[in-house]
């Protein structure tokens, strides 16, 4: 299934129902007064977080909703029926943006959450609703009001427990592969991956979500190689796992770009929790592998992991250095959550 993360809908509430011209017509009631009824109220648009999507691909297919129209009033004073609602399913961390494409109208970060994004129009009145004590036998009904109408934009922003940076052919996918049970596009070329993938990692009895962001760039801040797009999605992760490709001659300049670009961007990506390795340890020596892991420890100033996503050595406890930070990561808010007044 192609990943989608930005989409266009046009959406449109029901048109509420016209009201109803109508008199009493029953045998020995010669002046039978206005019974007509009223329209019904036109169909809601609702927006409603799910769990169960991860991409907008079904948007490029059915890019228009609209919901029903009210049902016209009936004579005898029957009212017409409120037309059917209906419900937009989108992925959780997906956020609605007016058509200026800057407006944030909503965002839709837990399972079930709803919002009614245009309400339906009201019905119109049926003569019934005019009768007064001078004016006995109205002819008048109104028509309904038209329901609402715009263009929305909806941008999906992952929701994952650690989020994979680095320049592209890092290792990141084949990181993603090794530790879960994705199976993201892996090749030995810059840009192999084109769009985000997820994966559920098991760690001694834990599970948490990784998320591979394709590769950044220089400029990735400001919109070079769709980096604002990239960088969106490492927004919501709880930890950052800043991979630097050990291959490469300068390992501390390498990290020293992503980490300029992940604080450049803003949106508080620069203090969050940030693990640094050092990739592709079974393609370097010893001796190799040991000066460049201090200059990127000299760079990044903490401890640097050494891993190997093809022959797996140093995954186990970077995975575990990952789960720890993750607990406490979640641990204040649920702090937070068990005091709240």
């Amino acid at each position: 299934m192609k990943f989608l993360d930005e989409t266009k809908i046009f959406i449109k509430s029901g048109d509420g129902g016209a009201g109803c011209v109508s008199f009493r017509r029953e045998k020995n009631v010669p002046f039978g007064g206005p019974d007509g009824g009223n329209g019904g109220r036109g169909g809601d648009v609702v927006i409603e977080g799910s769990d169960s999507l991860n991409t907008l691909i079904d948007f490029r297919y059915k890019q228009h909703i609209k919901a029903s129209r009210g049902g016209h009033g009936m004579g005898k004073n029957r009212s017409g029926p409120k037309g059917d609602s209906v419900t937009v399913k989108i992925p959780v961390g997906t956020q609605i943006l007016d058509e200026d494409k800057e407006t944030l109208l909503a965002d839709i970060t837990e399972p079930g959450q709803q919002i009614v994004i245009l309400r339906g129009g009201d019905g119109g009145f049926g003569n019934a609703h005019f009768k007064t004590s001078t004016n006995q036998a109205p002819r008048r009904a109104d028509d309904g009001h038209p329901g609402s109408e715009r263009w929305l934009w909806l941008r999906l922003k992952l929701i994952a427990d650690v989020g994979l940076v680095g320049l592209p052919n890092a290792g990141k996918s084949t990181l993603l592969a090794a530790v879960s049970r994705a199976h993201p596009k892996i090749g030995d070329y810059p840009f192999t991956t084109l769009h985000p993938n997820l994966g559920v990692v098991y760690v001694r009895g834990n599970e948490f979500v990784m998320a591979d962001i394709p590769g950044l760039i220089e400029g990735a801040s400001e919109g070079a190689g769709l980096g604002t797009r990239f960088l969106g999605h490492v927004e919501r992760c709880r930890v950052l796992l800043h991979l630097v490709d050990g291959t490469q001659d300068d390992v501390a300049e390498a990290y020293r770009v992503v980490r300029h670009e992940v604080e450049a961007y803003g949106g508080g990506l620069g203090e969050k929790r940030e693990l640094v390795a050092l990739t592709k340890a079974d393609a370097m020596t010893d001796e190799d592998m040991e000066e460049k892991r201090q200059q990127l420890a000299d760079a990044c100033g903490r401890d640097v992991a050494v891993i190997s996503g093809v022959s797996g050595d140093g995954l186990t406890p970077l995975l575990d250095r990952v789960l720890v930070q993750i607990e406490e990561e979640t641990a204040p808010e649920e702090v937070h959550e068990a005091y709240a007044p």
